[in-house]
């Protein structure tokens, strides 16, 4: 049995155990089923934050496709986005994407650090948002993880040297995340703020394409989540050292796209929320870092977990990174977004109506599924039109079946 059969039993198990189902309207918390409250968001409640109102709470996490020239898009890019957009999930974050040449995972990677790669997003988007659905885009920089071959490379994972198309990583450290390749290169002073010039200008590349949600990558020991952890930033400089100083350049970059989008922009930022390491970033150090970037006009915290470390012992199983969103959204007092195995229904549902988070973003089920709103709706009994494409919906009017 793989490891979605297994969880997927394992919810069925916690369903029969109780001898309950899951009615119209109702919600199943920990084997126990409640009805949702007059007035009290599900599933399928609008969002809207700053000038834009997502359909529902769907969203489809960032996914790498690892299927670009030079960084620019192409039609398996407008058949990903769109299939989900006529699939019903409300928000559609496209992938790590470029924000510099040399801060792509791979050399196959989105990028939008040329005006170029414009008229080839907005194709994207313009589907995207014909559709109903809300296009987004997560800005990165891959850091001391950068120059890698894609999945699906004989190689896959491996350095690419200089001389077959790679580029010398570099970091908040010199210090190397695997073991294979060259030491990564330390960031002066000055190139950290040509990065967060690079964030800057890549954001308002990405409005221009047509993108109406904005994130920031500060996850999974990427360049913005490195400068964060202790486990990776060895700096003794203003970047280094205390919390303070390790949040800097988050601050930085934050303040530096919020200046450049409009005010109806909201602002997203993905967090490893831990590190599931002794000594590394943690939980308390999230809640801290998103007041302070509330303050400076983040709308919500997608909050994920790991990536500092390969010694990491992660707990993985259903709802395993949902509870860091709901002590992010209780002690920092901000809107957050939950993600991790996250599959069914029932689970989704419960998610936004207990209040533990105000999104749900799904990868790996929106890839198997992308009419997973579709389904979700039958299932838990969304009050609202059914989240299904009106070229579809004539053939399908019985929609609850």
């Amino acid at each position: 049995m793989n490891r979605r059969h297994f969880f997927r039993s394992a919810l069925a198990a916690g369903a029969a155990a109780t001898g309950a189902t899951v009615a119209a309207g109702e919600t199943r918390v920990a084997g126990v089923v409640r009805p949702r409250q007059d007035g009290e968001p599900g599933l399928f409640s609008p969002l809207r934050i700053r000038g834009v109102t997502l359909r529902n709470r769907i969203a489809m996490s960032p996914m790498c496709q690892y299927s670009s020239e030079d960084g620019f898009a192409n039609d398996w890019h407008l058949a990903h986005h769109a299939a989900r957009a006529v699939g019903g999930a409300g928000l559609l974050i496209a992938e790590a994407t470029g924000i510099v040449p040399e801060g792509r995972i791979t050399p196959n990677c989105l990028g939008v650090w040329k005006d170029e790669h414009v008229p080839a997003l907005k194709r994207v988007t313009d589907f995207v948002t014909s559709h109903g659905a809300v296009p987004g885009i997560q800005l990165a920089h891959a850091g001391v993880k950068a120059s890698r071959h894609r999945p699906f490379h004989p190689q896959r994972g491996r350095y690419v040297p200089e001389d077959e198309g790679g580029w010398l990583p570099v970091g908040p450290s010199a210090r190397r995340y695997r073991e294979d390749g060259p030491v990564p290169r330390e960031l002066s002073v000055a190139e950290i703020r040509d990065v967060v010039a690079a964030f800057a200008s890549a954001a308002a590349r990405s409005v221009a394409a047509g993108f109406q949600v904005v994130e920031l990558h500060f996850a999974h020991g990427y360049l913005g989540h490195s400068f964060l952890t202790p486990l990776m930033n060895e700096r003794t400089d203003a970047y280094g050292g205390s919390f303070e100083n390790r949040t800097r350049f988050l601050l930085e970059s934050v303040r530096a796209v919020r200046a450049v989008i409009a005010d109806d922009v909201p602002l997203f930022v993905r967090f490893s929320c831990t590190d599931w390491v002794e000594g590394g970033w943690t939980l308390e150090d999230s809640v801290r870092a998103a007041r302070l970037v509330k303050e400076e006009g983040v709308d919500l915290i997608d909050c994920s977990t790991g990536g500092a470390t390969r010694s990491a012992d992660i707990p993985v199983g259903p709802d395993y990174q949902v509870r860091f969103a709901a002590g992010i959204r209780e002690e920092a007092g901000i809107a957050t977004g939950a993600v991790g195995l996250i599959t069914e229904p029932a689970q989704a549902e419960a998610i936004i109506v207990d209040g533990r988070a105000d999104l749900v973003l799904m990868g790996r089920e929106l890839l198997r599924d992308p009419h997973w709103p579709h389904r979700a709706w039958v299932e838990v009994g969304g009050d609202t039109p059914p989240p299904i494409a009106r070229e579809y919906a004539w053939a399908l009017r019985e929609t609850r079946r």
